[in-house]
């Protein structure tokens, strides 16, 4: 039973004006037109809706029936074309988002400050976990778009990169690194003589630390391991050891007390950027997102 929205529309119309000349102003078709489409609509229904006379126009037992049903559907599908046009338009919608911790409290506030400052009706959802935890939600459609260093090559993951991030050394405030004259960096080679703090694995982070520790034959074996940056940054300003952090977190480990020094020989950097699936068109929500973080980093280097 095919019913069309011209074919209820018209019906509509002409039950609720009680003429088929008001009912041609109101929907802007010709009577004939009007006509051929009710009779249309009948012969589907399998009966007549209205009862006619050249004086006098009235619905049927059925067509009383069928009337509400008719003003129900229009007003279904006038709302879901509302809300699909406010999908579009960003008046509404939510937006899922992956990120690692460091970028999630350092630098993706002020990303969100702007997205919301043009799109306030979209509901945000932040996933602030590991590396490795934002690829695989990402891949598995959990969120839409993830922040996370890049993954490589992948058949089913889109890259786009944003920046380079550097890491840096974190130490106690009384640290003897800290506090050498005329010392405005760390070598790795110095780091490694004092206790580690890291993050437990699968972490991308104490892979990199190992893979540095490899290329400068140094043996390394993490003293403390922990799941959050923040906590290694507390632990090293109470002086249980040192620790390398992504540059974005040297404030927020200043301001637990630790001291913070650039890492050379080598230093070490990686890429991050946003990911998505590939073979999955973004909601207009995660698009807008994604041109905004695009942008920012675009204007910021």
């Amino acid at each position: 039973m095919n019913i069309t929205i011209k074919q209820l529309t018209a019906f509509v119309a002409v039950a609720e004006s009680q003429s088929f000349a008001e009912a041609c102003d109101r929907i802007h078709l010709s009577q004939p037109a009007l006509s051929i489409t009710i009779k249309n609509l009948e012969e589907i229904l399998g009966g007549s809706l209205l009862t006619r006379s050249t004086r006098t126009l009235a619905l049927t037992p059925e067509g009383q029936a069928f009337l509400p049903v008719a003003q129900r559907l229009l007003a279904d599908w006038g709302h879901a074309l509302t809300d699909i046009s406010n999908l579009f338009s960003l008046k509404r919608g939510k937006l899922t988002i992956a990120s690692m911790p460091f970028f999630a409290g350092s630098i993706l506030p002020t990303i969100l400050s702007e997205y919301q400052s043009k799109y306030p009706n979209i509901n945000i959802r932040i996933h602030d976990v590991v590396n490795e935890a934002v690829i695989e939600e990402t891949r598995s459609g959990r969120v839409e778009l993830g922040v996370c260093f890049d993954p490589g090559e992948n058949d089913d993951i889109q890259f786009t990169a944003l920046f380079r991030e550097e890491f840096i050394a974190v130490l106690p405030a009384e640290h003897q690194l800290a506090n050498q004259l005329n010392r405005e960096h760390v070598e790795w080679i110095d780091l490694f003589q004092y206790p580690f703090l890291t993050l437990l694995q699968p972490a991308s982070l104490q892979e990199y630390i190992k893979e540095t520790a490899k290329g400068l034959d140094v043996q390394f074996s993490p003293h403390i391991e922990t799941h959050q940056l923040s906590t290694i940054g507390r632990m090293v300003s109470l002086g249980l050891g040192v620790g390398t952090v992504p540059k974005a977190c040297a404030q927020q480990m200043q301001e637990m007390g630790a001291v913070c020094r650039p890492l050379v020989n080598p230093s070490l950097t990686r890429q991050v950027g946003l990911i998505h699936r590939r073979r999955y068109a973004l909601s207009s929500a995660a698009t807008a997102m994604k041109d905004i973080m695009i942008n920012h980093f675009s204007e910021n280097q």
